[in-house]
């Protein structure tokens, strides 16, 4: 948070600002081991699969899904190209718990996988996932968004916490899950 807050998301902003500033007072007024975790993108159970509120990953999981049932192609916005990086639920909370048995050293840690992947790539591991066997319409009139998210979560893997599960068993979990709930 460098520049001037993108007016959809100020609040939002203000507040997560706000969470950590109080945290690292609390940390070095009253010496209590408070700290803020930043999660990356995350995914998971209990997700969003509303197409019009939804983050992207639970949106192409419900597409796709939707899409296989019709036998229909499924739309996706922009050129694919952007890369995005997530983050299983699983995985966040076991950060959380990691960070709570813990005396950490520092007030914020990035929490993430440190990888990410296109849209693109997405959208192919999505469509495996879910047994979708039509095809992929990438709609260039919509735009991309911003071409990189990716976290630096070098501090959360050198005091020992790295994410274990990978991108596609999480989705085939969340997938699961969302055959059953919704």
């Amino acid at each position: 948070l460098t520049g001037s807050l993108e007016p959809t998301n100020e609040w939002y902003a203000i507040a997560k600002i706000s969470g950590v500033k109080a945290c690292q007072a609390i940390r070095k007024q009253f010496k209590k081991d408070y700290v803020s975790l930043m999660p990356t993108n995350m995914y998971g159970y209990h997700d969003n699969f509303d197409l019009q509120t939804s983050h992207v990953l639970p949106a192409m999981l419900r597409k796709f899904h939707e899409a296989k049932l019709k036998n229909a192609p499924v739309k996706l916005w922009g050129s694919g190209e952007p890369r995005r990086e997530f983050l299983f639920v699983d995985d966040m909370a076991e950060a959380v718990v990691f960070a709570l048995e813990n005396k950490l050293p520092e007030h914020l840690y990035n929490v993430g996988s440190g990888k990410d992947i296109t849209i693109k790539e997405l959208a192919e591991t999505i469509q495996k996932v879910t047994g979708h066997q039509g095809g992929i319409i990438w709609d260039s009139g919509m735009p991309d968004g911003t071409p990189r998210k990716l976290m630096d979560v070098s501090k959360m893997k050198e005091i020992g916490w790295e994410d274990k599960v990978e991108l596609k068993e999480g989705i085939a979990k969340t997938y699961a899950w969302f055959l059953n709930n919704v």
